[in-house]
């Protein structure tokens, strides 16, 4: 729920010195607590009913930048909790007015952002929205999100590598989200578009929709350093993409999933999966995510492991592992091991250093020792980003 800002006017400093005495002050104020997180951006509302359709964050904060939080919280009226506060001309005016030592300076993102949004409405497109200027404010990663709001700014956090995959909750985050209709300019409600896009179009002014969905693509709200993706559309906010992945064309990577590390994505990160540095996911591969079945397993690559071409797994595998291209190993594979027996997939899962592989003349399932196989590990130069 937006809330009203109720700030009060102080002293507006002159030089850094004042303004890290002001905000000390300001952080050890009675009612106030530093939020484990917090963000400054962009709300799109729709204007038929006032629904929040999505949250752009143009710098988010966690576990850091306390002294920021604490100006703005004070100006905004916000104590302790989670909440989200919309940003009128008078905010925006005493914001800055305390922030001017760090005005037009690098290296303050919040401050920037502050007086880029600061300098006027966003001007409207032809979609029947409205874009709000906003402050969000989460009290603790791990409980739930209590609005869309907060459930951008985790989305960002994840994106922006604030924190890994499983590192916050997200509990709740489909029914907090709208199902909308991304475009080219923007979000839209889906009652609202049909007339919409027909105005557009009578105006010569053509919509291009990239999807219907909850989720919109990451690279429209998040760039990830040292990153390439082939194709934007495969990859949801809320992935969480380390320095020197790859995606290509028809690599996946949804929410609350990615990798740790160099990593070549051919095929499907689920949701909740993480796979670590230098592992490849080959082309058409697939990982069982959490949001498969039960929702309770939770699936990891370990490091330097190769799934090959459409192939796939429903358990962990250990560090140093292969699957055999067109493999699909559940947790109820029946797999002989190299001593002769046979156990199901799932008493595997984890176990590092293993080959698993089909036998072409008996057809069995085989758990071998990799021993060297796939030597030479992920090429250097394609990860060069």
């Amino acid at each position: 729920m937006d809330t009203e800002p109720k700030g009060r006017q102080l002293t507006h400093p002159e030089s850094s010195d004042e303004f890290l005495t002001l905000a000390d002050e300001l952080a050890e104020k009675e009612g106030y607590a530093e939020p484990a997180a917090f963000g400054v951006g962009l709300a799109t509302i729709a204007d038929n009913d006032g629904l929040v359709l999505d949250t752009w964050f143009g710098s988010v904060s966690c576990g850091d930048n306390g002294r920021t939080a604490a100006v703005l919280a004070d100006v905004l009226g916000h104590g302790s909790g989670a909440a989200t506060y919309r940003l009128g001309a008078d905010e925006f005016t005493e914001a800055l007015q305390r922030f001017a030592p760090f005005v037009g300076k690098p290296g303050h993102p919040n401050v920037a952002i502050l007086q880029a949004l600061g300098i006027g409405a966003p001007e409207k497109g032809a979609l029947p929205t409205t874009r709000v200027p906003v402050v969000t404010f989460i009290s603790d990663l791990s409980a739930a999100p209590v609005d869309i709001h907060d459930a951008y700014l985790r989305l960002h956090l994840l994106s922006h590598r604030s924190v890994r995959p499983h590192g916050l909750n997200l509990d709740g985050l489909f029914g907090l989200l709208a199902n909308c209709v991304w475009t080219d300019q923007g979000p839209c409600d889906l009652e609202s578009f049909p007339l919409a896009q027909a105005k557009a179009s009578i105006a010569g002014d053509h919509l291009v929709v990239n999807g219907i969905d909850k989720f919109p693509r990451m690279a429209d709200y998040v760039i990830p350093s040292g990153v390439r993706i082939a194709d934007a559309s495969r990859v949801r906010l809320g992935a969480h993409l380390a320095s020197g992945t790859t995606v290509m064309h028809e690599g996946f990577v949804n929410f609350n999933a990615g990798t740790l590390g160099s990593s070549m994505v051919e095929g499907r990160i689920s949701a909740g999966v993480v796979v670590g540095e230098n592992s490849d996911i080959g082309g058409g591969a697939s990982i069982m995510g959490t949001l498969s079945g039960g929702g309770k397993e939770v699936i990891s690559i370990g490091s330097d492991c190769l799934i090959g071409a459409n192939g796939g797994v429903g358990i962990s595998l250990g560090d140093g592992c292969i699957v055999e291209a067109g493999l699909y190993l559940t947790a109820g594979t029946r797999v002989t091991t190299s001593d002769g027996k046979v156990a199901k997939a799932g008493s595997l899962s984890g176990v590092p250093g293993l080959l698993f592989r089909r036998n072409s003349i008996s057809g069995s399932v085989e758990a071998l020792p990799r021993e060297g196989t796939w030597a030479e590990g992920l090429n250097e130069e394609l990860h060069k980003n």
